[in-house]
């Protein structure tokens, strides 16, 4: 299996994934890294690894692309990493000299985790964490530089309080253009019923997804936390009992192959496949 340290210009764009490099440098994460770059190279599916960042979490630190094709580096200080300045990941300064991308940059504080597209990209879903991030704007002026700059229509839902990060990949996923899944709850007023409420206000439909809270900060137990790419869904599972009523749930809901993998050691860390990927497609 190759590894490589990612490098592309303007005038080769491919379709490729790309990952931290400390997924494989750092023993912690390594077996759960072997085991995914393994599934993704039986599935041909093109992946690197970069350099420079502090973090395995990729996608909140990456550039957001939008539909025109622009990328967006966002700031990314996230509330939740206060006091511990040295894990975070400056896109500018420690990762852009490896991609030479034509970047907008904006001082909107967000991650990319907390942006969750609809499939031609025309939405974007992003929790009300996104507020309390940006205090220095007001909410209407934040919502219209998001708009333009995403070139999207932007839907707030309610964030997870549980959720240190209060991000949207882990609340909702889109199915196509006015459809999501979402966690699902035993609760008829609990907060999933809330995130439905938001949504239908904007004519998106919610399907219930497979989902078991684990402790602490864990991300064990979200399933739609997935991996998508252009043909196929990598879905984490866990070793649990729910594991193949996600995977049936998905073949019945994604017109597209179902890849489970089991990346535990990463999960526990507190995010799952899309947290720790970014593409440029």
């Amino acid at each position: 299996m190759a590894f490589f340290l990612a490098s592309i210009n303007g005038k080769r764009e491919c379709k490729m994934l790309y990952f931290s490099s400390i997924l494989k440098s750092n023993p912690k994460y390594s077996l759960s890294a072997e085991n995914l770059f393994s599934v993704l190279s039986d599935s041909r599916e093109e992946f690197a690894l970069f350099a420079g960042a502090k973090d395995i979490w990729a996608r909140d630190y990456m550039p957001v692309k939008t539909k025109s094709g622009k990328y967006i580096s966002f700031r990314y200080e996230p509330s939740y990493l206060k006091g511990y300045e040295i894990q975070r990941t400056d896109y500018r300064k420690d990762i852009a000299l490896h991609f030479n991308l034509p970047i907008t940059y904006s001082n909107i504080n967000l991650d990319g985790g907390n942006v969750v597209f609809s499939p031609p990209r025309s939405k974007a879903v992003i929790t009300d964490r996104v507020f309390s991030e940006n205090t220095e704007y007001d909410k209407n002026t934040l919502l219209t530089e998001l708009e333009n700059l995403l070139e999207a229509e932007i839907i707030i839902i309610p964030s997870l309080k549980s959720d240190m990060t209060g991000h949207a990949d882990g609340v909702v996923r889109f199915v196509n253009k006015n459809t999501v899944i979402g966690n699902a709850s035993p609760y008829k007023n609990g907060y999933e019923q809330k995130v439905k409420s938001a949504l239908k206000k904007h004519g998106i439909s919610v399907l219930d997804f497979p989902y078991f809270d684990s402790d602490g900060k864990s991300a064990v137990g979200s399933y739609l936390n997935f991996l998508e790419t252009e043909k196929q869904i990598f879905l984490p599972v866990f070793g649990e009992a729910q594991d193949e009523a996600a995977v049936k749930c998905a073949k019945e809901v994604f017109d597209k192959e179902i890849i489970p993998v089991n990346i535990n050691g990463i999960a526990e860390e507190g995010g799952v496949l899309n947290c720790i990927s970014w593409e440029t497609q």
